[in-house]
Parts: structure tokens; C-alpha cells; sequence
């Protein structure tokens, strides 16, 4: 009986463990070949220290094995929370605090652009790269501190919206005076906006005093409307009365005595004397009438 020496058992296993490795390196190299974008972000490919200036779309795309490195950006609405700032307003009142959301967007077709001029300045997203993140939270950081600076402490809670509209406006020319067309800042949010103790106090007085105010002119108003009433009514009393007067004529006025005479008359149990010519009846005739007649 033939035993197989320990040479020829090593020299059969190297061949299997050399299709392994074979294997493995090739699966590592298709692997590292390709790579997926999701939609909504923008990537930007790297190879030997170069930046390729094309950016890659969402979807499947391949690179250099080893050699290519991507970075995913997002092309996506982008918040920047500004939490517990104080600035001071108008009147050098110091809020107590103040948060405000910055959302901004870079546009997809400059990302090879914002990613060479700003290298270092992009932040971790969950999903992707945030591009130029420390530049907007900058710029955006100084701009809330002088669009405050414009507004009184006692008038910031009315004057919400126009903070939000100075912010987003002035952002938006800071950004567009460094890089036209890059950067579009969406929207701005007041999250929070508390000022101190005392101001408060001071605003509930001031909305008191504005509500009394209001609630005075309503009354001075009724009074006038009131008064406007009144004298309407004193007109039409007037000129209700002054069109009685001009109805009672001489002619009218002798009508009536007539009619009072002649009832009198009809009473059985009294006796009606008429002087001649009604001399002396002038109280009530127009005496200058009775002269013309006669």
C-alpha cells in the first residue's frame, strides 16, 4: 500500500485557495465600480485628487475602482436651525431668545462648483452631503442680528413677517453678491421669539393702552353718530313745524273760527256774540287783512 506524501496534498489545495482570492478580488472590484444617487441628490465624482466639474444625476452610475471617489450632495431643501440667539433690537433691548429656520437650496448645476470653492464647508446630512452649509449658516447667522437691529423690542411680535421677509431678502442678496444663481434661499421661519421679562410687561401695557384706545374712539364715535341723530331729528322737528306755520293762513285761521263759532252756536243753553266788522277779533285775524276787505 501507497501512501500520497504531504508535497502533493499542499500542491492540489493551492490551486482552490488561488480561485478564492481570484474570486473575492473580482467581486470587491465590480463592486467598488458602480454606485447608486438617490433622487433628489447630485453627486460629484474625485479620481487621483481631481474633481470631475460634470455633475452625476440620481440613478446607477459607475466609476474607477479604487481610484474614483464620489461624494453625494442633496439638491433637496435644506434647514438650518438657528437656536438661543440674542440679538439686540432697535431700541439695545436684548431678546431673552430667538430661534429662526433658514431653508436654502444649491443648485444641482454648480455642485461640482460650490464643492471645489467650498471644500471644507459642507456639513453631514443623514442621507447626503450638505453643500456649503457653513457658509449659509454664516452669512445667515450675521443677517438675523442686523435685520433685528431694525425693529423695536415692544413692535418684533407685530412685526413678524417682516422680519422673516428682511432676513430671506437680505440672505438672498449676500449670496447672490458672491455667487449669482447658486444658492436660492426658500423660506424663513420665526420658531421662537421671546424678549425680556420686562419688555413683556411692557408690551401688555402697550396692547392695553392700544385696546383702550380703540375701545374710545368706538365710543366718540357712537357719541357723534349719537349727536348727528339728534340733530337730524331737531331738523325735522323744525321744519316739521315751520311747515305747519306756513299753512296757517289769515284765510285758514278765519275757516276755523267759523266752524268753533258755528259748533258754540248749535248749543242750545249758550249765546254767541259777534262784535261788527270782528274788531275785536284781531288776537287771531290779521287786522291788516280785515282793513283791506272792508
Amino acid at each position: 500500500m501507497k501512501l500520497n506524501s504531504p508535497t502533493v496534498s499542499s500542491n492540489m489545495k493551492f490551486p482552490s485557495v488561488l480561485g478564492v482570492i481570484t474570486s473575492l478580488f473580482l467581486f470587491v472590484l465590480i463592486y467598488s465600480s458602480w454606485f447608486v444617487i438617490d433622487t433628489g441628490h447630485v453627486a460629484v465624482k474625485k479620481t487621483l485628487g481631481t474633481v470631475d466639474m460634470e455633475e452625476v444625476s440620481a440613478g446607477l452610475n459607475w466609476k474607477l475602482p479604487f481610484l474614483t471617489r464620489s461624494y453625494e450632495f442633496s439638491a433637496k431643501e435644506i434647514a438650518i436651525d438657528f437656536n438661543d440667539l440674542r440679538p439686540k433690537a432697535r431700541d439695545n433691548l436684548r431678546l431673552q431668545d430667538l430661534d429662526i429656520s433658514i431653508y436654502y437650496k444649491v443648485s444641482p448645476n454648480f455642485m461640482a462648483e460650490t464643492m471645489v470653492k467650498y471644500a471644507s464647508s459642507y456639513a453631514e446630512g443623514d442621507d447626503a452631503l450638505l453643500p456649503a452649509y457653513a457658509i449659509v449658516y454664516r452669512e445667515g447667522r450675521d443677517v438675523i442680528y442686523e435685520e433685528v437691529t431694525k425693529i423695536d423690542s415692544l413692535d418684533l411680535h407685530r412685526n413678524r413677517d417682516e422680519l422673516r421677509l428682511g432676513i430671506a431678502t437680505e440672505l438672498q442678496l449676500k449670496l447672490d453678491d458672491k455667487d449669482p444663481g447658486l444658492f436660492t434661499i426658500t423660506r424663513v421661519a420665526i420658531r421662537a421669539l421671546n424678549t425680556d421679562p420686562t419688555i413683556e410687561a411692557a408690551i401688555q401695557k402697550a396692547v392695553q393702552a392700544q385696546k383702550t384706545l380703540e375701545a374710545k374712539k368706538v365710543e366718540v364715535e357712537i357719541a357723534a353718530k349719537d349727536a348727528e341723530i339728534e340733530i337730524a331729528r331737531a331738523r325735522g322737528i323744525a321744519e316739521a313745524n315751520a311747515i305747519i306755520n306756513s299753512s296757517l293762513t289769515p284765510e285758514y285761521l278765519q275757516h276755523e273760527l267759523n266752524d268753533a263759532l258755528k259748533t258754540f252756536a248749535e248749543n242750545d243753553g249758550g249765546v254767541v256774540v259777534i262784535p261788527a266788522n270782528m274788531q275785536n277779533m284781531s288776537m287771531i285775524m290779521d287786522t291788516k287783512s280785515i282793513r283791506n276787505k272792508n
